[in-house]
């Protein structure tokens, strides 16, 4: 069954990719992706509204819009709409209404516009409204690369709107979710095609599952999951597919950038988390920490996340060493490698029972000064360093380099004394563009991890002490030797041989002065 779904997600997702590339005309993909996800974002809300609002009203034998067009029911099915769904769409801006009009020859783009204007003001003052507020920004219907006139942009918006209308999002199946898996899937293509900075807003979804796997191992639910550098926050829905009961409280996001912001909200509303369930932020993680309630900082049972490579560090100015999030160490974290400064953060809002799984760059292994200072803390001081599993190269777009998984545990479980380490560089399936790991990759690390045991040229649990005698150097080839035994030479064997050749050698060389000789030419050798 598994298998049926991912079928049908993939061939959505080629359907919509196609889409994309017939009318995104000279806008490279970063563009375009805005304007196609938000119109299937847009499609989504509007059929899940009708089928969700419908089935509340189906003992009273009327349809959503019969109601909204019935005052005895309007304002109760609004209430309904807001307090069930967050946000409320009127009959004529439905998505099926829209299409009417086109093929009517009675739309225009201004009239999405507005539509979408009327969905995000429905939210205003609401409990929804951070969820839903500049949700549709990046879909400027205005721009030019769309077409100078409205009578253009109407053309093409119309044509890719008619479309994706073709196409069957099965948004009333709720057992599986199709539609959900196929936008992750377009997302990712649309990395593809983005250029060096795509993995901005998406982690190889490989990667994610692995993360997701370890962190949530022996896990059936957990109160809640954050990630401090969200993307597109496919490794927080990743977490949740990993748990037996797929169910997370609620899920915690932060993210810097505008629009993989919008990307992230639009990702959890499509997959069915409720508005109230998520909270996203929209600002820099290393200088404002969003994640406090009532005074107190919320604590996490999972934390998962990709944040940018040896990216500048933001908060670099010694006045953070106040930031309790960082003033133990008593250093920060160097200003052109802002690395350890993200996994501070994320150990800080552990909760007792917190897990981390966090991808890093190689170099926070074994880089000195104040990373090795902060290395240390988190490992004698604090002792919550579980695992260093090393990942094979080329998994991401934008980058060859071979990452790094960091896992963290509040609670190490009787391991306080050890460090598991785990080189996984050969784990992987080649592809054209990227490399990948494959299902069975996945489980063999994944139970490497469990199993915690020592595997030849694959894993070794480290001692303290092994930690100590390095220097609290934790580069990987240190504690798994993965090179490969030479044969001995027999240099006896070795000698006779070279003594043979010779002799083979000096009787040709007999035989051909002699056949030079009758033809009267001089021997060259």
């Amino acid at each position: 069954m598994a298998d049926d779904v991912r079928q049908k997600s993939d061939e959505l997702a080629k359907q919509l990719w196609a889409i994309a590339n017939e009318f995104r005309g000279n806008m490279d993909a970063s563009e375009f992706k805005n304007y196609i996800l938000g119109l299937i974002f847009y499609r989504y809300l509007s059929e899940r509204t009708e089928d969700y609002m419908d089935e509340l009203l189906k003992d009273d034998n009327i349809t959503y819009v019969e109601a909204l067009q019935n005052s005895a029911y309007t304002d109760i099915v609004r209430g309904w709409s807001m307090e069930h769904l967050g946000y409320i769409i009127e009959p004529h801006n439905l998505w099926k209404s829209l299409i009417e009009k086109i093929k009517s020859s009675e739309f225009s783009v201004e009239t999405l516009e507005k539509a979408v204007n009327a969905l995000s003001a429905s939210t205003i003052g609401q409990e929804s409204e951070l969820a839903f507020k500049g949700l549709f920004n990046d879909m400027n219907l205005k721009a030019d690369h769309l077409g100078k006139e409205v009578s253009d942009r109407t053309r093409l918006i119309s044509t890719v709107m008619l479309k994706i209308d073709d196409l069957s999002f099965n948004v009333k199946d709720t057992t599986f979710d199709y539609l959900g898996t196929a936008y992750m899937q377009l997302i990712g293509l649309f990395q593809s095609g983005a250029g060096k900075k795509a993995g901005e807003f998406f982690t190889a979804t490989c990667a994610s599952k692995l993360i997701a796997k370890i962190v949530t191992s022996g896990l059936s639910e957990i109160k809640n999951a954050c990630d401090p550098c969200a993307g597109s926050g496919s490794l927080l829905l990743e977490v949740k597919n990993a748990l037996k009961d797929h169910k997370v409280g609620h899920f915690y996001s932060q993210e810097l950038n505008s629009t993989t912001y919008n990307l992230n909200r639009m990702n959890m509303l499509l997959h069915g988390v409720y508005h109230k369930n998520f909270t996203a932020y929209n600002d820099d993680t290393l200088r404002n920490d969003n994640f406090y309630e009532d005074g107190r900082p919320v604590l996490f049972e999972i934390q998962v996340s990709n944040p940018p490579y040896s990216a500048p560090n933001s908060a670099s100015d010694p006045s953070y060493l106040d930031d309790v999030r960082y003033s133990s160490c008593g250093v920060l974290a160097p200003k052109t490698k802002a690395d350890m400064q993200f996994v501070e953060h994320m150990v800080y809002h552990m909760s007792e029972e917190g897990r981390i799984g966090v991808l890093l760059p190689h170099g926070v292994l074994f880089r000195g000064n104040a990373e090795e200072t902060i290395r240390r803390y988190l490992i004698e001081k604090l002792n919550v360093l579980d695992a260093v599993i090393g990942l094979p190269a080329n998994l991401f777009h934008g980058t060859s380099i071979p990452v790094a998984l960091l896992i963290f545990k509040k609670k190490r479980n009787g391991n306080s004394g050890n460090i598991l380490f785990i080189d996984a560089s050969k784990e992987f399936e080649k592809g054209k563009q990227q490399n990948t790991l494959t299902d069975e990759n996945i489980d063999k690390i994944v139970d490497a991890y469990v199993n915690r045991k020592d595997i030849d040229k694959f894993a070794h649990v480290a001692s303290m002490d092994e930690i100590v005698q390095n220097n609290y150097n934790l580069n990987i080839p240190r504690y798994v030797d993965t090179s490969e035994h030479e044969e001995n030479i027999d240099l006896t064997k070795v000698s006779a041989s070279i003594k043979g050749l010779q002799g083979e050698i000096d009787s040709v060389s007999s035989e051909l002065k002699k056949n030079f000789d009758e033809l009267g030419l001089d021997y060259p050798f």
